[in-house]
């Protein structure tokens, strides 16, 4: 017999935003059950369970009138071309949590500071990934950071997308002068099936427009909006700084650059050259490089004094909370290819935490590396169907004591900016009662720096209450 969990951050084909349905069956159920000291990373046995029961319900989103900005500035910008300059940013406010004001209370944060809100591929909860309107509408929202996930044109411009692969994030099975170009092809050792974006010129992809990839969200702004490069999203933020008299931050992630090289199409070279036209190549620049590989954050750190972040995944989480550490997620691709044998948790040891800051600022961890959590098993054997409505997903599992990730990372001197949060219920712990933001107050009280949310105004709600 199987039974099935979802993860929606990661897929078996490469850190797609589609569901991950993993099968297990009952037998490994009962195994892993009950063994959290066998999950790999140890736990911290002051911390408190939170108490979601007795948190606010969730605000609602942003106005009409937000939304209404974020359409018109995406005209504005895609209609105009993107100018070099350097951003009017405070470099003041650019220190391990940059652009968040400091309380009168302190934070448990690397610097006592407020924790930034990272939008998370603009406001993907509202509006379609990476598009100019998602990100102004992060920015209405209160965000500290945008985040641009970078992947190359076949023309070699850094656009920005999820993934290469760009099937479930554009229109474009709906243009048949484009039908041919679907093909296979393998990144980070999965072969995939779809749209590449190498495969397409800047002018080819400009004739695609974005759509949402989750289902159950807002379909509404499917083909509105264009597929922007890099270029447009720094000028945004440029402006935008302008505009508000706030720093609007940006944190590029480099997708699969393993990949990318093998395509003779490398991303660190143009990301370092984007980022010097606007005079950002200084620590305290408003700018954060993310990467899931390791031989490219150090490379780069010589080239350059901008801040890096580690990021660390999983295949997934396991019945008793730990995470999963097979491939292909569970370690850096580079590792992969090197033949380390390696896992991203031995990266979160101390010993892995101290070589990370020998060339990065900071971590980026999938969140379940911060506070696991685990299925309950029934007498029958079997993962109790808490809610009771016939599925086994996050509202069935219960929160496990936090791990010592934030506090080893911060004895390290690095911050730390988990991922993802988001509002909707069934991707939230049974712990939170369907609350958000009983989420973002567990993590601001543990420490973590900052964190990449779908929903900036609720996460930015949440920490200034």
């Amino acid at each position: 017999m199987l039974l099935f969990f979802i993860r929606e951050q990661t897929v078996m084909n490469s850190r797609v935003l589609r569901p991950r349905v993993v099968a297990i069956s009952v037998a490994s159920v009962l195994a892993l059950a009950g063994c959290a000291s066998s999950s790999g990373y140890q736990m911290d046995d002051q911390a408190a369970r939170t108490g979601a029961g007795q948190t606010q319900a969730m605000a609602s989103g942003a106005s009409a009138g937000g939304q209404t900005a974020a359409e018109s500035a995406q005209g504005a910008v895609e209609d105009g071309s993107a100018q070099a300059g350097v951003a009017v940013a405070s470099a003041g406010a650019l220190t391990g949590v940059a652009g968040a004001s400091a309380s009168a209370g302190r934070f448990p944060t690397l610097n006592g500071q407020k924790p930034l809100v990272l939008g998370h591929r603009g406001a993907a909860g509202y509006l379609p990934d990476h598009t100019l309107a998602g990100y102004q509408r992060a920015i209405d929202s209160g965000a500290d950071f945008i985040e641009p996930d970078l992947v190359s044109t076949k023309d070699g411009v850094l656009v920005v997308r999820h993934e290469p692969n760009i099937t479930a994030t554009t229109n474009v099975k709906d243009h048949p002068e484009f039908a041919k170009r679907k093909r296979k092809r393998t990144v980070d050792g999965v072969e995939e099936e779809g749209w590449f974006v190498s495969d397409f010129t800047l002018a080819e992809l400009r004739t695609l427009r974005a759509v949402q990839p989750l289902e159950e969200r807002d379909q509404s702004h499917n083909g509105k909006y264009k597929v922007p490069t890099f270029e447009e999203v720094l000028k945004l933020a440029r402006d935008q700084s302008r505009r508000t008299g706030r720093t609007i931050s940006i944190y590029p992630e480099i997708k699969h650059s393993t990949y990318h090289r093998s395509l003779g199409l490398p991303i660190e070279d143009k990301l370092l050259a984007a980022l010097a036209r606007y005079g950002y190549t200084k620590k305290d620049s408003p700018v954060i490089i993310q990467s899931f590989e390791v031989g490219n954050l150090k490379a780069l750190r010589p080239r350059t004094q901008v801040r890096l972040v580690q990021l660390i995944d999983g295949s997934g989480q396991n019945p008793d909370g730990s995470v999963d550490q097979s491939l292909p997620l569970g370690q850096p691709y580079d590792f992969t290819l090197a033949k380390d044998s390696r896992t991203y948790q031995d990266l979160l040891t101390p010993k892995g935490l101290a070589e990370i800051r020998t060339y990065a600022d900071g971590i980026g961890p999938w969140k379940a590396y911060i506070i696991p959590s685990r299925l309950t098993i029934g007498p029958d054997g079997k993962p109790v169907d808490l809610n009771r409505d016939g599925l086994i997903d996050e509202r069935d599992r219960v929160a496990l004591p936090a791990t010592r990730v934030v506090k080893d990372a911060h004895a390290a001197g690095l911050f730390v900016h988990p991922y993802t949060f988001r509002s909707e219920p069934r991707r939230l712990l049974s712990d939170y009662q369907g609350d958000p933001k009983a989420e973002y107050r567990r993590f601001y009280q543990l420490g973590v720096d900052g964190l990449f949310s779908d929903f900036p105004d609720v996460a930015r709600q949440a920490r200034d209450e």
